[in-house]
């Protein structure tokens, strides 16, 4: 493992050496997000050190990505106004997501 990788499970690095899409901007939460065209919502959040989505409407606790397929629910987030899956939902330029909601 290299000096700039973190045996850490919990750590996250953005892989330099790909071709990536063009820069984009998003408000996630009221926070400015850069990410690249091409990249889910969740994964952008994630490489900006955004671990929770939501909170559960039970008990508060934290949610996030969890299947990364659009089943489970768990990165719900409000995308423009609409309720989406953050791993299903492409990030692009402009948009302003808020923490989701599960009925």
């Amino acid at each position: 493992m290299s000096e700039s990788q973190s045996s850490s499970p919990h750590s996250f690095h953005r892989a330099t050496d790909v071709e990536r899409g063009a820069r984009v901007r998003f408000v996630f939460d009221g926070r400015t997000i850069e990410a690249y065209a091409g990249e889910s919502v969740a994964a952008a959040l994630m490489a900006a050190g955004v671990r929770t989505l939501r909170a559960s409407p039970r008990t508060e606790a934290p949610r996030g990505a969890f299947c990364w397929m659009g089943l489970c629910q768990e990165c719900v987030v409000i995308a423009d106004g609409v309720r989406r899956p953050a791993c299903r939902l492409e990030v692009r330029d402009g948009m302003v997501i808020m923490p989701g909601t599960v009925p």
